[in-house]
């Protein structure tokens, strides 16, 4: 008889490391997708902050709460609910889906991590556009994933759980040549070499 076992998305991929670099990943808990019936935005906004202390996030937004609780902003007419169970009455104001177990989220922190993902994203990522609490869609290399900047040197990453290796090669591979390119720097160009 076969035994399954739980595993979480990145399990054995992660920690990465390169320089100061690290990454991570992160365990959000809970992760609900809500989409509000037609009209019920509103009225989905004030159940959110009455049941979680939260609200209904403007595009790019992430709100949080004490306790962990957050509230994404995930596309036209949908966010997603972290770190917490739904409460049973913000069903009356929109559809919610269980998204627990479809998401890979990975934290890269350090010095340099801001370079690492302009690697792989054509997002602007300057803090005075893209400050702590920013969130967005966009393309990661090959694949759409959401990148929320958590602070000064800080971001989440989550990306389809299918890519999670795909997703932490990419972060990975982009960590070392930042990595090496600070270290040499931090050395001295002598050389003359040009690094990737």
């Amino acid at each position: 008889m076969v035994e399954l076992s739980e595993r979480t998305p990145c399990a054995g991929l992660v920690p990465v490391t390169a320089g100061t670099l690290r990454l991570t990943e992160a365990a959000w808990g809970p992760i609900t997708a809500l989409a509000p019936c037609k009209g019920r935005a509103g009225a989905l906004g004030a159940a959110l902050a009455q049941a979680h202390g939260l609200g209904w996030p403007g595009p790019g937004q992430v709100i949080a709460a004490r306790g962990g609780a957050r509230v994404m902003w995930f596309g036209l007419d949908l966010a997603l609910l972290l770190g917490v169970a739904p409460a049973p009455g913000l069903a009356e104001h929109a559809a919610l889906s269980d998204q627990s177990d479809a998401w890979a989220v990975l934290h890269l922190e350090g010095p340099g991590a801001e370079a690492v993902l302009a690697r792989l994203t054509p997002l602007d990522l300057r803090p005075a556009v893209f400050g702590p609490g920013a969130t967005a869609r966009s393309d990661l290399g090959h694949m759409q994933a959401a990148i929320t900047r958590t602070g000064p040197q800080g971001f989440e990453i989550m990306a389809f759980r299918s890519m999670a290796e795909t997703l932490v090669h990419e972060i990975a591979q982009a960590m070392r040549r930042v990595a090496a390119r600070h270290d040499h720097a931090a050395r001295g160009n002598d050389s003359g070499t040009v690094l990737p």
